[in-house]
């Protein structure tokens, strides 16, 4: 995988994920997300649900778009990347709400609804290294791509050893023909359990690939990390009325779709750690 096509797989994957988010907001899917974050900045009840809507699937097409445009140098990289600071920051300061935690379960880091919202950390490194790589090193490009992968499997996948995220996973495992197997084998807590487990434990060995700078570890793991970003897709077609005619998919489509993030931060790492031979050679520091 050469530089050119880690960059063109790295747009057309934020490309795509950014749009189909952006579309869904625009046609109405998933209202209280929106209102979720429009109402921490207490603008919610100034503003029609409709028009939230509109203002939220805009912004996510107008990034896609910029990033395009930035690519073949019709906008500056420091005005999109600004952009893309804004559109990221702004969810995610929601952490600090107090619903996006399960205080029945004693809050943070049990989290509910943010779920979804942690997930705009792969945004940025995504960007820094289309736009900004040459400002950082090999490995400081390596690793910014790595810990939203690490973050995102060993937060999720540690709540799967709680059993509301244990219930909380059957509809999208036994509607799938890659992982209804489980049930057969586990009881419903034991079955996220393993899935839990996988997530944790690739996670963490591709960490200690990376810092090993060992080339078999990181293909094992980076494999299974990407396994999980890839399974995660096949929810769209596995799990019922996913996709619909009005809003194109519904709430579970917008949040699996923001794997494909993932998938370019681990394409990232991949060609750092495994495709630039020279990098070891030409760190800068």
């Amino acid at each position: 995988m050469t530089l050119n096509q880690t960059e063109n797989a790295v747009t057309a994957l934020l490309n795509f994920s950014l749009a189909i988010l952006g579309l869904t907001f625009l046609l109405g899917a998933n209202p209280n997300a929106v209102l979720a974050i429009f109402n921490f900045y207490s603008l919610g009840a100034s503003v029609s649900e409709d028009a939230l809507g509109a203002i939220a699937g805009i912004t996510l097409l107008l990034l896609a778009l910029m990033i395009f445009a930035a690519r073949f140098k019709l906008v500056s990289t420091k005005t999109v990347t600004l952009f893309a600071a804004l559109v990221t920051v702004i969810p995610l300061l929601t952490l600090f709400s107090p619903t996006r935690w399960m205080t029945d379960l004693g809050g943070f880091p049990i989290i509910g609804s943010g779920q979804g919202i942690i997930k705009y950390f792969a945004i940025m490194p995504l960007c820094l290294f289309l736009f900004y790589r040459d400002r950082f090193s090999y490995s400081q490009i390596t690793y910014l791509n790595f810990a939203p992968v690490a973050m995102v499997l060993l937060w999720i996948g540690g709540m799967k050893f709680f059993e509301f995220e244990a219930k909380g996973i059957v509809g999208l495992v036994e509607t799938s023909p890659f992982m209804s197997w489980l049930y057969d084998v586990f009881s419903v807590q034991g079955a996220s359990n393993v899935i839990g487990g996988f997530d944790v434990f690739f996670a963490l060995l591709l960490g200690a690939g990376i810092y090993a700078k060992n080339k078999p570890t990181i293909i094992v793991s980076g494999l299974a990390c990407l396994s999980v970003f890839l399974m995660t897709q096949t929810f769209l077609f596995t799990v019922p009325n996913t996709f619909n005619s009005t809003t194109i998919v519904n709430r579970l489509g917008q949040f699996v779709i923001k794997d494909l993030w993932f998938v370019a931060n681990l394409a990232i790492v991949a060609y750092y750690t495994l495709f630039n031979a020279g990098s070891c050679e030409n760190e800068r520091t």
